[in-house]
């Protein structure tokens, strides 16, 4: 048996070495979503092809999760992460929302925010949640552009969600496409999209009804 700070696995079977790949996982994944489990079929599809593409050594298309505050949007994005670790596959990954990214590169002394920012733009596999939240400023949208492309122009897979719709033909209403400029927007058009829908689940749970009875 192989002992490891994850606990007691036999690295030397399949079963051991997914246990821990899982395990190492979620002691990464914040405590609300670390038993998530991809259930939308887009977003296993998804996951299943990066997996496919990271072992052929090709390149998978980044995902873009859109729907309504709280219908799972986190939920299925990390339990695509936790989904591609299971398969085995070794992939280094970050996650975060938009306004922490932006409390950790905002420029002060005491830290070197280029050093931050590559350490966020060039990892493996990037999960950013609710873009589009943050205060829009000359600098967010830089900083957006500058993430946004460095993944796009080196082909790192990235998973993005977002509460904004996408597109609308509401003249004025917010969406991703009116939130972001017009050299973000166009390189997020590369994502393959999973729009969700339905009640905020939060909400469900505190009124004591499981998500999707009636």
């Amino acid at each position: 048996m192989t002992s490891d700070i994850t606990g007691n696995y036999d690295l030397s079977t399949r079963e051991g070495f997914f246990r821990r790949a899982d395990e190492t996982t979620r002691k990464r994944i914040p405590p609300r979503f670390r038993d998530a489990t991809a259930t939308d079929e887009r977003v296993i599809a998804w996951s299943d092809s990066l997996v496919g593409a990271y072992r052929a050594g090709t390149t998978a298309v980044p995902l873009l999760i859109s729907g309504t505050t709280g219908v799972g949007k986190t939920h299925q994005a990390f339990g695509a992460i936790r989904r591609i670790a299971a398969s085995g596959i070794v992939i280094g990954w970050l996650a975060t929302n938009t306004p922490d990214l932006f409390a950790r590169l905002r420029p002060r002394d005491d830290t070197d925010t280029e050093a931050e920012f590559r350490r966020w733009s060039a990892v493996p596999l990037l999960l950013l949640d609710d873009l589009g939240a943050a205060k829009d400023s000359e600098w967010t949208e830089e900083v957006t552009y500058r993430l946004v492309n460095h993944r796009s122009a080196s082909l790192l897979p990235s998973i993005y969600t977002t509460n904004l719709q996408v597109r609308s033909k509401v003249p004025g209403e917010r969406t991703l496409e009116s939130a972001m400029s017009e050299r973000v927007f166009s390189r997020l058009a590369e994502c393959t999209v999973v729009m969700m829908k339905g009640p905020d689940r939060r909400l469900l749970k505190d009124r004591g009804v499981r998500p999707g009875a009636s």
